[in-house]
């Protein structure tokens, strides 16, 4: 079934990996919208892990949160951001040239501004959104929020920065040259195919579309992607649509039941065009709003069954749930079991 490779492909169930970054490589990205709970996008697909653990594979540099694909939030392995943005990094910087007028930003403006971030990063000088707009006001460039977001947005679309180490809770800015190793340059067919692979690797089954939505490249590149690596491809058909599973992807497993709770933004939902399959329709909106904003969800069984959301009161933390269907037959153990999963993760930082 659809459901259950998926599960198994995302490393949902029965997962391989031990380390953080070997994990975010082998999901290609994982799109990463709220910053702490991304990092449990992390944590549900390893054999085991903690908050700190990928909270330090962050902050050493061996993951990065950049804007890469469609283009939004990502987290990326080091290795992997060089060739990603070189791939993507003209989609990203035309995504938003149509409020550059708008905002009075010009090409000449972005040189300058590129210039100044890069010169204020220099001696891994790690420094967040609010400071580097702060040194930006003293060169008399105005700053205000839609500003710097573009600003920021085209030195990560330039290969100048990219996430550096936390300070508090907020991420800071880092340049990429001192954050990651160099890189041989591959060309655009080595690129693509690299994509397209790790994709269907970590996302089987999935259509051309979805292939396309989650990647933001064009359709014309997504089929020669896929053409590249059609050899390590089964295709099968599902009503219309074709779909593709790696060749490495199982379809069997030694697991009957079992559930997670997914973060918000989660790949097993947002990385595919059609949802139909792991979601009833009419069920959609309780876990995605119209305008783009993905709730935390239930999985079980490969299904997308409910939702949740997490409160701290008097400094415990509680899990408050609730099933789209309160008649559907669950193991009750079974969800508490992937509660506590969460939990242990959020609330051992040591």
């Amino acid at each position: 079934m659809i459901h259950t490779i998926r599960a198994v492909s995302q490393q949902l169930v029965n997962p391989t990996f031990d380390e953080a970054k070997d994990l975010v490589s082998w999901m290609g990205a994982i799109q990463a919208q709220d910053y702490n709970m991304c990092k449990w996008a992390i944590g549900v697909r390893l054999k085991s892990c903690k908050i700190s653990a990928v909270e330090t594979a962050l902050n050493k540099g061996d993951i990065l949160r950049t804007h890469i694909m469609r283009p939004t939030w990502h987290l990326v392995a080091a290795e992997d951001i060089r060739w990603m943005l070189d791939l993507c990094g003209e989609k990203i910087k035309t995504a938003r040239s149509a409020s550059d007028k708008y905002l009075e930003i010009s090409e000449k403006l972005y040189l300058q501004t590129n210039d100044k971030i890069a010169k204020m990063l220099e001696g891994n000088n790690h420094l967040t959104r609010l400071e580097i707009a702060d040194n930006l006001n003293r060169f008399g460039i105005k700053t205000d929020a839609l500003r710097m977001s573009h600003f920021m947005y085209r030195a990560e679309a330039e290969g100048i920065v990219c996430s550096g180490t936390d300070k508090g809770r907020q991420q800071s800015y880092a340049l990429i040259d001192e954050r990651v190793e160099p890189a041989k340059k591959i060309n655009k067919d080595e690129a693509l195919a690299k994509l397209a692979t790790r994709y269907f690797k970590s996302h089987s089954p999935a259509s051309l579309q979805d292939f396309n939505w989650w990647s933001g490249l064009s359709v014309a590149d997504c089929k020669y992607a896929i053409s590249l690596i059609d050899k390590d491809l089964i295709k099968e058909k599902k009503s219309k649509t074709v779909l593709f599973v790696h060749q490495s992807s199982g379809t069997k497993s030694d697991f009957s039941e079992y559930a997670c709770f997914l973060p918000p933004f989660d790949e097993y939902l947002i990385s595919y065009k059609n949802r139909a399959s792991v979601i009833d329709p009419q069920y959609q909106l309780h876990a995605f709003t119209k305008n783009g904003i993905f709730r935390p969800i239930i999985m079980y069984n490969g299904k997308i069954v409910g939702t949740w959301n997490k409160t701290l009161n008097k400094n415990k933390m509680e899990i408050k749930t609730q099933l789209f269907d309160e008649n559907l037959k669950t193991d009750s153990d079974l969800l508490k079991k992937a509660e506590n999963k969460y939990l242990s993760f959020a609330l051992f930082t040591d």
